[in-house]
Parts: C-alpha cells; structure tokens; sequence
C-alpha cells in the first residue's frame, strides 16, 4: 500500500510541476497542433485561394503555429499585397509569406511606423541590409536564414512576456531586412 501511495505522489508531484513550467513558460507547443484559424490561412494559401486583401488580425499567440511553416518553399499566387507598393510580386513562397505575417503581429504590436493597413512592409520578399542599393533577395538561402532567425527569436524568448521583446527585430543579427 505504501508504494502504490508513493507512485501516486510522485506522479502528482510530476504532474504539478509539469503545469507549472506550461503556465511561467506558456506551452505554446499546444497552440500548434490546435490552431484553426492559422490552419484555415496556410490551407487558403497553399491552394491559392485567400481573398482578403489584407492579412488577418493574428496575435503572438498564434506565431508557434504559423512557425510550423517557416520554411515552405512551395510557391503561392493568391496573397495579399500591400497597396501602397509599386512593386508587383507575382509569386512568394509560402514560407516567406508566413514569416512576413509573423512579422506583421510584431509591427502590430509595437506600432511600427512602417506598418501600412497590417503589412509590416512594402512586400514579402528580404533585401541585403547593408546594401547602399536597394539589393532584392529571392533565393531559398535566404529563406531559411529569415526562418531560422525567427525560429530563434520566438524560442529564446518564448518564456518571457511577449511585450518584453517584441521590439526586438528576428532579422537583426542577419544580412536581411524587409523590403
């Protein structure tokens, strides 16, 4: 009896402590697998049917589950564009458009004076930094670099309140910008 009383404590005992990292840390990891909304958008994306003319009014929250395709290299056609920009991209892939709707939620959040409608800036596609030209990038290279870049700024700081590091650019420490 003292064992089966032991078992049960020491499970209990797991248990609350696995709670309690969920809730200082936020189990975003929950948020991925359950997130319709964002399956709704990527599902409208990849068969190019999206119709708004903006993109959708996403919160941190929903950044795990948009990450899950940060690295989609699958072509899309039927995207929003943001209106004020002269240059008209045809095409993106998926995974560019995805962190530039993750980069949409930090504009939002932090007031972005670049911030037009919900676009965080003029198109979906990176440009060279330090480029005195501007330097447009297409390539898949750069892609998963912008990706990585993400992916780290959101799990470094995924224990923290949100509002604590927002302000911090993912593409910061990389060669990129957004155009």
């Amino acid at each position: 009896m003292k064992n089966i009383s032991l078992v049960f404590t020491l499970i209990s005992f797991i248990g609350i402590l696995s709670c309690e990292k969920n809730k200082s840390c936020g189990d975003y990891n929950t948020n991925v697998e359950n997130n319709s909304e964002v399956e709704n958008y990527i599902a409208l994306l990849k068969t190019n049917q999206y119709d708004s003319t903006n993109l959708p009014a996403f919160t941190y929250d929903d950044i795990p589950a948009l990450l899950k395709y940060r690295n989609d290299t699958q072509t899309i056609t039927n995207f929003p564009h943001n209106p004020i920009s002269s240059l008209w991209g045809p095409e993106c892939t998926l995974g560019m458009f995805v962190l530039w709707t993750i980069e949409s939620i930090r504009s939002v959040a932090v007031h972005s004076e670049y911030l037009i409608l919900r676009f965080p800036s003029q198109n979906p596609i990176l440009a060279l930094r330090t480029s005195e030209e501007l330097d447009l990038v297409y390539d898949e290279e750069a892609q998963m670099i912008a990706a990585q870049a993400y992916y780290n700024w959101w799990y470094t700081h995924s224990c923290m309140n949100f509002n604590d590091y927002k302000n911090i650019d993912p593409l910061n420490k990389t060669a990129y910008r957004w155009h």
